[in-house]
């Protein structure tokens, strides 16, 4: 294969990166549904994290890749694995372990641009112009769409609700935190010191709650798909899109993520995907691009 060739084909994977990324991820979503009647959630995400781990360790053995450099590299790994891993997904499965559907949660979650959008005009003293509020507005409009006539039938409650923004939260400062204070290393080290520290954070916490894990296959698949997939995929993929790209155009790319979820569960699950619902993913999505758009 020729130079020109292969820089081609380099080229192509990495304008594939962010779709691959987005189709990924939108899964998370759906594997909780699968996880959650078989497993408390830090529970299967405490494990998740001990076999990606592993299966990370075994990569860097074959593949010789070098580990960070000093103790702040590893501190600053450590402190995005705790809001990107632990917070962020020990959110998301909670929520949907307290009934909230895998739909809106997503929604929830897609609103991270917006935050971040928010928070670097405010951080950097630039004004946020009449069309970013314009954006955050109907970014919010569309979540009340789809959450409002399901606060009375149980499945938004105040607690579950809370906790998917405390993962829209921890998502978002991770993602600000990374690309700030973590210096570019290698992905496969980086993702293991991540995964270590959300080990370290969750694993006491699950020895709180309640029952245990039950290893129907369902829970297996879903574990298998979280570690292969979710994390050793989805997770490296998102670590590099941080790395190579802006902040604000990496986290547009969550603004797909709803849309896909939705699909999915309603496809798998039966959720409803009614007008009601896609037209609140779509304000929100015109919301969040309104925001995000480069001026």
């Amino acid at each position: 294969m020729t130079a020109a060739a292969e820089s081609a084909q380099r080229d192509a994977l990495l304008r594939a990166m962010p779709a691959v990324f987005v189709l990924i991820w939108s899964t998370g979503f759906v594997v909780a549904r699968f996880g959650m009647p078989h497993a408390p959630p830090l529970t299967f995400l405490s494990w998740r994290y001990a076999f990606s781990v592993a299966a990370f360790a075994v990569w860097i053995r074959l593949s010789g890749a070098a580990w960070p450099r000093g103790r702040a590299a590893w501190a600053h790994l450590a402190v995005t694995g705790v809001l990107m891993h632990a917070g962020y997904l020990g959110g998301v499965w909670a929520a949907v372990k307290g009934g909230l559907g895998a739909g809106t949660a997503a929604l929830v979650v897609g609103l991270q641009p917006v935050l971040t959008a928010m928070w670097l005009s405010a951080g950097t003293q630039h004004r946020v112009s009449p069309r970013q509020w314009l954006g955050l507005a109907l970014g919010l409009g569309g979540l009340v769409l789809v959450v409002w006539h399901k606060l009375g039938v149980g499945e938004v409650t105040a607690l579950n609700f809370s906790l998917a923004v405390l993962a829209l939260l921890s998502i978002t400062a991770g993602t600000l935190y990374q690309k700030r204070f973590v210096q570019p290393c290698d992905v496969r080290t980086a993702n293991t010191v991540q995964l270590a520290a959300a080990f370290a954070v969750s694993a006491p916490l699950a020895l709180l709650e309640p029952g245990g894990m039950d290893w129907h296959p369902h829970l297996i698949g879903a574990m298998a798909w979280s570690v292969l997939a979710l994390t050793l995929g989805g997770s490296s993929l998102l670590y590099l899109l941080i790395q190579r790209g802006a902040a604000t155009r990496v986290t547009s790319l969550m603004y797909l993520v709803p849309p896909c979820t939705a699909v999915l569960a309603w496809w798998l699950f039966g959720e409803a995907l009614g007008m009601r619902v896609l037209l609140g993913v779509a304000v929100t999505a015109v919301g969040v691009s309104l925001v995000v758009r480069e001026r």
